[in-house]
């Protein structure tokens, strides 16, 4: 079988890679790469993993990084929320292509909220019949190891304007395990859909008394208002369109429920997901 992993070089897309790279001998895997031929470490840290061309930007060239593929792991690079333009060709390619399945990397949630495109994606998919699965992580514990880092190691806090609201949690390592499964076992998983959370909601102020603990030094979470959040991003230099990324993310959960956690990571994998904790004591040398 045939396995095209599009968005490879992302962050979800290496970890779900390290897992498939030696699935067996019946299995192949193709790397979606904006620039296979320039993607020189990627390839030393994956050698078992094929390239391929791929670049949404470009769906001139779908076709051929589909030919005899038979499933695909798809993922929203998180600049492209056009969906007509970016995912219909793609999804119109592999109906063409006759993928026998899609592995959407959707969010939790994304069933109920008509307003974010992966909703309109799941609804694409359904509609063009290739067997699908949809995979619904929660907020992914990793965003302290990227998008928090800096101000975690250089000002010892959090600043995002989440208030008091309760988030679920994901390790990308859960995530991409979960992924494995699916990819290498489809047809076990035709039509499903997984929300994927560990079992501890926590709001940030909680999470930081957590990193507090394991990284010895107070780590505060400041909550500003919207326009305090806005002027402080775009000072340090953040594009417009992803500081609403993050007030999407993190604001409006004020005004919703908390997600119901879900136990589909144990059921799947046989073992308890990640907690916060352990994450945050495995990660710690990135944020020293």
């Amino acid at each position: 079988m045939n396995i095209l992993i599009s968005g490879a070089s992302g962050n979800v897309g290496q970890e779900v890679c390290r897992f498939l790279q030696h699935p067996g001998t019946e299995h192949r895997i193709f790397a979606g790469l904006r620039n296979a031929t320039q993607s020189v470490d990627f390839l030393r840290r994956f050698p078992a993993v094929q390239p391929v061309e791929f670049d949404f930007n470009r769906p001139d060239e779908f076709p051929a990084a589909l030919a005899g593929i038979q499933v695909v792991f798809l993922l929203r690079p998180p600049q492209l929320s056009n969906v007509k333009k970016y995912f219909d060709p793609l999804i119109a390619a592999c109906v063409e292509a006759k993928i026998g399945h899609l592995v959407f990397l959707s969010v939790q949630g994304a069933e109920k909220s008509s307003l974010i495109p992966h909703h309109k994606i799941e609804k694409r998919i359904v509609a063009s019949g290739i067997p699908y699965t949809f995979l619904r992580p929660a907020y992914f514990m990793q965003n302290f190891t990227t998008t928090l880092r800096e101000d975690i190691r250089k000002r010892s806090r959090v600043y995002l304007p989440a208030g008091k609201a309760r988030f679920t949690l994901i390790d990308i390592r859960d995530l991409a395990a979960v992924a494995a499964e699916v990819l290498l076992h489809p047809d076990a998983h035709r039509n499903r859909s997984y929300e994927l959370t560990n079992s501890e909601p926590l709001d940030f102020k909680a999470m930081c008394d957590l990193l507090s603990k394991v990284l010895g030094r107070k780590i505060a979470f400041v909550s500003p208002n919207l326009l305090q959040f806005y002027l402080q991003k775009r000072k340090e230099g953040v594009p417009t369109s992803y500081i609403l990324v993050m007030i999407l993310l993190h604001y409006l959960p004020r005004f919703q429920p908390t997600p119901q956690t879900s136990d589909w990571v144990e059921e799947l994998l046989g073992r308890k997901a990640v907690g916060f904790g352990e994450f945050v004591q495995r990660e710690k040398h990135k944020l020293q």
